[in-house]
């Protein structure tokens, strides 16, 4: 006997009765007023597993504002651990909503009409009922869902199938981007005789660099030349699959003339591309040369400047 639940008829929600509980997972949610007080407009319960995937059940006491459920109660899945699944995952599953009826002691099942499999995957982790119940019926204290502002709701997962369908990129252009520059000092540079040396890591468009320079040359610049490059600052923590298009320029300092030398290029950086520049930046005499300015006092000033255009990453 759940008669206001007529006046919230709807084509695309199914609603029926069970006196069995949830298979897969139940919340009991004790003064439920509070959520609103505190400015709590969507809570996300605990972790449950259910056909070897973790999920958790999201419930918007007085609607998701997003999708205009104004008074209504919005319930949704949502599938957990995302980013452990293999690139091109897909799951497909049905599911149904749980309320218990504290009144009857049975529970109003609510599910989508078609009761067909939702497809979960990297772009859509997230599938359920904008409208799964009108607020008016919720807090009718005749149907027994609120009950001393407490409530219980449910949820069961049913995985029909799996598949992972190979991989994907995602490229994100940024607007206006803006450079960055950093300057780093060498001090003593007669007595560099390491083969190579890294500045202190910088940042530039939410990633890390430096500079790296090789004081007696890389490959055809060895003997000859200075090498000099753009670097990431640490390669092995991009996750799989990330590039990063940058446009950077090099500068040795002209500390007396200002007539730096300098380099500019646009390249992709990756975890396999991690170092780039120029392996003949300067000749070892021209940065010797006292009245050109790049050395005064054994000092060198080397700058970086960069920014980043674009990043790509991995579709999950």
């Amino acid at each position: 006997m759940m008669a206001n639940l007529i006046f919230d008829n709807q084509d695309d929600i199914s609603r029926s009765i069970s006196d069995a509980p949830p298979t897969h997972y139940t919340v009991k949610i004790q003064s439920l007023s509070l959520l609103a007080k505190n400015s709590v407009e969507r809570y996300e319960t605990g972790a449950f597993e259910s056909g070897g995937y973790k999920w958790k059940l999201v419930i918007y006491p007085n609607g998701n504002k997003v999708k205009n459920a104004k008074e209504h109660v919005s319930l949704y899945l949502a599938i957990e651990d995302a980013d452990s699944l293999p690139p091109g995952w897909e799951v497909h599953a049905v599911f149904r909503f749980f309320l218990l009826d504290q009144i009857r002691d049975n529970y109003l099942i609510i599910q989508d009409t078609t009761k067909k499999e939702k497809r979960f995957r990297g772009m859509k982790l997230e599938w359920g009922l904008d409208k799964a119940i009108s607020i008016k019926a919720f807090n009718d204290v005749s149907d027994g869902f609120l009950v001393d502002d407490t409530c219980v709701f449910g949820a069961e997962v049913f995985v029909c199938k799996e598949r992972s369908t190979g991989r994907g990129e995602c490229v994100s252009l940024i607007k206006d981007a803006i450079a960055n520059k950093y300057v780093w000092k060498i001090e003593n540079y007669s007595k560099l005789n390491a083969e190579s040396y890294d500045s202190k890591p910088f940042n530039a468009g939410d990633q890390k660099w430096k500079i790296r320079l090789y004081p007696s040359g890389k490959g055809i610049g060895m003997g000859s030349h200075i090498s000099l490059y753009l670097a990431l600052a640490d390669p092995t923590s991009l996750p799989p699959g990330l590039k990063i298009y940058a446009e950077f320029t090099l500068r040795m300092q002209d500390q007396m003339y200002s007539r730096h030398h300098f380099g500019k290029v646009s390249r992709w950086f990756s975890a396999s591309s991690q170092e780039l520049g120029w392996s003949r930046f300067i000749s070892i005499g021209y940065m010797n040369l006292t009245n050109m300015g790049y050395l005064v006092k054994d000092t060198c000033l080397v700058e970086a400047e960069v920014t980043v255009h674009a990043v790509v990453n991995a579709l999950s």
